[in-house]
């Protein structure tokens, strides 16, 4: 098994490296990532798509560059994919066999249809949300695909690009309503069944965008935005109506500064023809597509997994079997309290999620554990949680130390059943050194059954921060009344 794996995507406009390491069968985290703008299709679209030289050698150092980043980093294993670019060009395979030589380097020519896959792929695993349409926007060429709870359906690639429009309708020209002509002519080639709500946006021209409408929002995240589609369509027509020095000053980076217009313009059609209400911007792509083809090439147990959870494990768990017991414990007394709480299924995933990584801040030390926990579930947390997720995660785990959670907190998360799933946690922990001789019945209290004396003094610590009162008894009670007689 390779553990350090790199898969390099060709791309019309750039050229982009992803590094994983894998922990596990299906553990793994993204290592590095390296861009260059290669603009390998420069010329080619005016020239009967043939790769001209100038953008052929900037490719060619490019992969040099990526090859040997890799290798620092202890790579022994290579993917290398190529898209729009090289497919349409006639001279593709002379290229493929100079970067051969040069680099070391296999490419593979993926068609339209392998591209749209890898990019599913990587959202039914990698985002929250498992179903609506993904579309990724590139230099070259557009590609969709339907997912309906994390099954891939219908397949679909267009010739229609950021760099493509860029050159035919822009440079020179400025012709918008001819762009607006040939997108709608290849829009129409899409199958009845792609309309849906909610949209999964792929690559590097809807980041951009996702990028700076996050940005007005005071939102400092990617993977896993949510935003309106009407918010991104109207701000695609305010990029269509700038000229090249207005569109500096929105924000855009120099690397796709002259590409976005195009792109925002393919973007907007897309989601009119769409009906979509709502977009998720997606951090993954192809390059993750084709790290978890690979991964899964022998058994398709992957989607029972979540890579980022197994590799926290994996990586901090330093083979400890407290975590589980903690996890255990805090499902224990969620199901025991369900008559105190209104937590649903979801809640009580992310509660046994919590628990489980609840200790990792452990491996590196005693002290502030909680805290470093915290830190490392909400960072590592990267694939398939979405950040409301993540946030709830991070701070169970933040308070289930010494820290009572404040209300203050509770309001800004939104999320009104956040003290009792603390207070579970905070309990769970500290009764799973003991929990083989415990049982716990809840009758307007929480009876905890058996002996325990390190719990007795720990809780009565907390009793005043917990949203329940607790009562300990080496007696089995049958009788609600009885409990009262018991106590502290």
């Amino acid at each position: 098994m390779a553990k350090i794996v790199a898969v390099i995507d060709i791309g019309s406009n750039s050229a982009r490296m992803a590094i994983f390491a894998r922990t596990s069968r299906y553990g793994f985290y993204l290592v590095e990532e390296k861009k260059s703008r290669v603009r390998i299709s420069e010329g080619s679209y005016e020239n009967q798509s043939f790769l001209q030289e100038i953008p052929k050698r900037r490719t060619l150092n490019a992969l040099k560059n990526f090859v040997a980043i890799a290798k620092a980093r202890g790579a022994r294993k290579f993917f290398c994919v190529a898209t729009s670019a090289l497919r349409d060009a006639p001279n593709a395979k002379e290229f493929i066999l100079q970067v051969k030589k040069e680099c070391g380097l296999n490419i593979r020519i993926i068609n339209g249809e392998a591209e749209a896959f890898y990019g599913a792929l990587a959202c039914s695993r990698l985002l929250h949300q498992k179903r609506g349409i993904s579309i990724d926007v590139g230099g070259g060429s557009s590609e969709c695909a339907i997912l309906d709870e994390g099954k891939i359906g219908k397949l679909v690639s267009l010739n229609i690009g950021a760099i493509r429009i860029k050159e035919l309708f822009f440079d020179g020209k400025n012709d918008l309503q001819g762009a607006k002509t040939f997108i709608k002519q290849e829009l129409s080639k899409l199958p009845q069944e792609f309309q849906n709500e909610c949209v999964l946006g792929i690559g590097g021209s809807i980041r951009a965008l996702s990028k700076l409408i996050a940005k007005e929002e005071g939102i400092n995240f990617l993977h896993g935005l949510e935003l309106s589609a009407k918010s991104y369509m109207k701000f695609c027509e305010k990029i269509c109506d700038c000229n090249f020095d207005e569109l500096k000053t929105l924000g855009f980076s120099e690397d796709r500064i002259d590409s976005i217009k195009g792109g925002a313009l393919i973007f907007a059609m897309f989601l009119e023809h769409f009906g979509a209400k709502k977009v998720i911007t997606s951090g993954v792509g192809v390059r993750e597509g084709v790290f978890l083809d690979d991964l899964s090439r022998h058994k398709n147990l992957i989607t029972s997994f979540n890579p980022s959870y197994r590799s926290l494990l994996d990586r901090f768990e330093l083979g400890s079997l407290r975590g589980k017991q903690i996890k255990k414990e805090a499902l224990r007394l969620f199901d025991t309290l369900k008559g105190l709480h209104k937590n649903d299924e979801r809640s009580k995933r992310l509660l046994g999620i919590s628990a489980r990584l609840s200790i990792l801040g452990e491996s590196l030390g005693v002290h502030n554990q909680s805290s470093h926990s915290a830190y490392l579930a909400y960072n590592g947390l990267e694939y398939g949680f979405s950040q409301e997720e993540r946030k709830i995660i991070a701070t169970l785990i933040e308070f289930s130390g010494k820290k009572a959670l404040k209300e203050s907190r509770i309001e800004s998360m939104g999320f009104g059943e956040l003290k009792i799933l603390s207070d579970i946690l905070t309990l769970a922990k500290i009764l799973s050194f003991d929990s083989k001789t415990l049982s716990y019945q809840w009758s307007e209290k929480l009876i905890i059954q058996g002996e325990s004396y390190l719990a007795r003094e720990q809780i009565q610590k907390l009793v005043r921060t917990l949203s329940f009162s607790i009562v300990f008894s080496s007696q089995m009670i049958t009788n609600p009344k009885d409990f009262l007689k018991v106590c502290f």
